[in-house]
């Protein structure tokens, strides 16, 4: 294994609060690119060196790329509401400014994270792999598919070594204590432990969710393996909401009490909030940007990652029973409201 540093960008996010114990613990050097605002405090016993800056300081890119032999790139600006012109700073010019620094620096293997998002509208049939065309619903959504298009294709331009990594809904433990859950944590553990446990078209639809270790390794393993220049799908085993809902059940021993609700009436909901959110200058807790995940139906093929990075997905409720474990004994406010022991 070489001595010189890994560069992870995004190391204080979820999936850099996994990524860079993992890398440490197998040996790599592991250089962090931090935002002082950041809490970075969790990398203090890991001999993980920091470097201060951001995606939009093309310097300090440069200073932070220097010697190193690799770059993982996961930072990125997530939300299911926001501005476009913001999401495009970040996740297109932040992205393109560290190519920039990676090509000055000759860095032998670029690894993008990307998210299986971007295809936007998945089809009514079949899985999606890697070759499905792209149809972005959302700001977000488009502005990492034009990142991963920019990061290819600076790798065609100009030899940098590119691979993508499209991520599903990553889930797990090893979170921001201080950090409230988003995305796949709170939707399908911990609100409906609070009580807010809804269910829309009697849970039919299917999810695309990945355990962030899978996500971590796969990242690691594209520092050697698989081919430069390809789109890897990185996706647990898909299921139903209702198939989560039994799986979280049998993980935390009680039951649930999952509240039906009209699919009208949530969507009716959730525009209303987003329409609002200009006002309250915050995020809505029920945006109209969660409708392609509760709504569509994510099939989605692994075929090519597990053949060839050797990647093998964890079982759904394995993940889900160490994530529950983590928040209940890390994390606070998780409660089992509105339920009751299994009989």
């Amino acid at each position: 294994m070489s001595i010189d540093p890994v560069l992870v960008t995004g190391a204080t996010g979820f999936l850099g609060r996994t990524l860079c114990p993992y890398l440490a613990d197998r040996g790599y050097r592991v250089r962090a690119l931090i935002r002082r605002t950041s809490s970075h405090t969790y990398l203090d016993s890991l001999g993980v060196e920091k470097v201060w800056g951001d995606l939009g300081d093309p310097q300090a890119l440069r200073e932070a790329v220097q010697g190193c032999r690799s770059v993982i790139h996961t930072a990125a600006l997530f939300r299911f509401w926001g501005r476009r012109e913001d999401f495009w700073k970040v996740n297109v010019e932040g992205t393109r400014n560290l190519l920039e620094a990676a090509r000055e620096a000759s860095v032998a293997r670029f690894v993008h994270i990307s998210t299986i998002a971007v295809v936007g509208k998945p089809p009514r049939d079949g899985l999606i792999t890697e070759e499905t065309p792209c149809y972005p619903q959302d700001a977000y959504q488009a502005s990492k598919l034009e990142a991963e298009r920019l990061s290819l294709q600076f790798g065609r331009d100009h030899g940098l070594p590119v691979i993508v990594l499209r991520p599903g809904a990553i889930y797990g433990p090893w979170g921001s204590p201080k950090l409230p859950p988003y995305a796949f944590n709170r939707l399908f553990l911990t609100d409906p432990l609070r009580g807010l446990a809804l269910r829309v078209h009697n849970g039919r639809h299917i999810t695309f969710p990945v355990f962030v270790r899978d996500v971590a390794w796969a990242a690691e393993a594209a520092l050697t393996r698989g081919r430069v220049g390809e789109i890897y799908n990185i996706c647990g085993p898909c299921a139903s909401h209702r198939e989560i809902g039994e799986i979280l059940e049998r993980v935390v021993e009680r039951r649930i009490r999952w509240i039906p609700v009209p699919a009208w009436g949530v969507v009716a909901l959730a525009w209303l909030w987003t329409a609002l959110s200009p006002l309250t200058g915050r995020e809505p807790y029920y945006p109209i940007g969660l409708y392609p995940y509760v709504f569509y139906d994510w099939r989605v093929s692994s075929e090519k990652a597990q053949r060839e990075l050797g990647y093998q997905p964890t079982p759904l409720e394995e993940g889900l029973r160490e994530t529950w474990e983590w928040y209940r004994e890390v994390c606070t406010g998780v409660t089992l409201s509105h339920s009751h022991k299994r009989k």
